[in-house]
């Protein structure tokens, strides 16, 4: 793939259009506004049609997953899973929405993410079925708005082994204690995975990581105020508290302390999932900041001339072209494998969303740079895009923990 379909044109000029009614006109509201991004998100959700293909996709999905269970507990030989074929339509769908919120509204493809993609696939990927039809569906759909709590507030980079949130057994319930910090839509969150250690007595570094669901408004459970930050501000980021939160084993993903490789490998999958997402958040970015750099190189008149006539204008612009179609091409790269039925590797996952997120932060400044002190004032749309993106060197995993999965992949080959 090296080019976007005519069918996806077509999906791409309708998501543009959406945005430029629903979405650019109340831009302040959403950065400056505290108004929660879910409600325009739901309309786009309607819209395309994206909740209904979510919800029969996920059918599907059950459906499969109940015939080889079924086909299990007879001794009978699991039907294989249907093998993906096409050009990547489920995939491209999921990722032209991703790159064309960028654009305007960075934050709010974080809030869809962590939402649709984080919350739903830390259950989808070790919850048991019932598990999965009691929350992955509205998940999906963007009907209740979810949240995935690992950080700490002494944690970071070092998410496991800082890990001070305990389960503790008692009779048939567990009870939750601890504290979560940056969690994405943690002030509004309706369902959160809970991810801490089962304290056992033992040794903390020798624990089991669990993962737990929460609804909004369980007792014992705090969720504060959105928090200040540099960028993405139309993507809500909070703390939680737990005090002995009390809950009971159908709220322990998978319903067992021994999840498969335990919940750390569930978690490093949830982390691989977000990391390629990245490429298409970085895409959307950098197409936004070329096109107007380009735009205020013609427009922007200095010495008698159009900047853009300067040798060292070009070369920005040209290096801003050049990150766009590496990026570009990652983001084909995707959905080539999602047609395939391939996945990335953590390595490959984290090796794209290195490079993405170090080029989409360099062409932001480099367009706060040509744009000079206009470039700095909050009314030109550059000084919002270099705040945005550079949380994309941050979360999920900073740069320089891609770097070490990177290395470490090359080095034991």
């Amino acid at each position: 793939m090296y080019q976007w379909t005519d069918e996806q044109e077509m999906v791409r000029g309708a998501v543009r259009q959406f945005i430029d009614k629903e979405i650019r006109p109340h831009i302040d509201d959403f950065e400056h506004g505290d108004t929660p991004p879910y409600e325009v998100l739901r309309k786009m959700f309607r819209e395309f049609g994206m909740d209904v293909a979510a919800r029969d996709r996920f059918a599907k999905q059950i459906a499969f997953e109940k015939s080889v269970a079924e086909a299990v507990a007879k001794g009978e030989t699991p039907p294989e899973k249907p093998k993906r074929d096409g050009d990547g339509g489920a995939s491209s769908l999921t990722l032209i929405p991703i790159i064309e919120l960028c654009k305007v509204c960075p934050g709010m493809v974080t809030a869809m993410g962590v939402s649709m993609g984080l919350t739903s696939a830390a259950i989808s990927s070790k919850g048991t079925i019932a598990q999965k039809e009691r929350w992955v569906p509205d998940l999906l759909t963007m009907d209740k708005v979810g949240a995935w709590a690992i950080t700490e507030p002494g944690s970071g980079s070092d998410a496991f082994g800082s890990m001070k949130s305990t389960a503790r057994k008692d009779g048939d319930e567990y009870v939750l204690n601890g504290s979560k910090t940056f969690i994405t839509n943690g002030p509004y969150a309706d369902t959160i995975v809970f991810i801490c250690k089962l304290d056992e007595g033992n040794d903390p570094k020798d624990r089991k990581i669990l993962s737990f669901v929460l609804d909004q408004g369980t007792p014992g459970l705090e969720q504060s105020k959105p928090l200040r930050k540099m960028g993405m501000h139309s993507s809500p980021t909070g703390e939680l508290f737990l005090d002995d939160v009390r809950v009971g084993i159908d709220r322990l993903v998978g319903e067992s302390e021994d999840v498969a490789k335990g919940g750390r490998e569930g978690a490093k999958a949830t982390f691989m999932q977000e990391r390629s997402g990245v490429a298409a958040m970085a895409l959307g970015i950098i197409e936004e900041c070329l096109a107007l750099s380009v735009q205020y190189a013609k427009d922007r008149v200095q010495f008698g001339e159009p900047i853009g006539n300067f040798q060292l204008i070009q070369d920005k612009l040209a290096r801003m072209e050049v990150a766009r179609l590496n990026v570009e091409n990652l983001v084909f790269r995707t959905i080539e494998m999602s047609a395939a039925g391939h996945s990335m590797t953590l390595a490959e996952a984290s090796a794209m969303k290195l490079y993405s997120a170090r080029a989409a932060t360099e062409v932001a400044l480099d367009a706060v740079q040509i744009f000079g002190g206009n470039g700095y004032m909050s009314e030109f749309r550059v000084e919002q895009l270099a705040r945005d993106s550079k949380v994309l060197q941050i979360y999920a995993g900073t740069d320089e923990i891609q770097i070490t999965h990177i290395a470490r992949d090359l080095l034991k080959r």
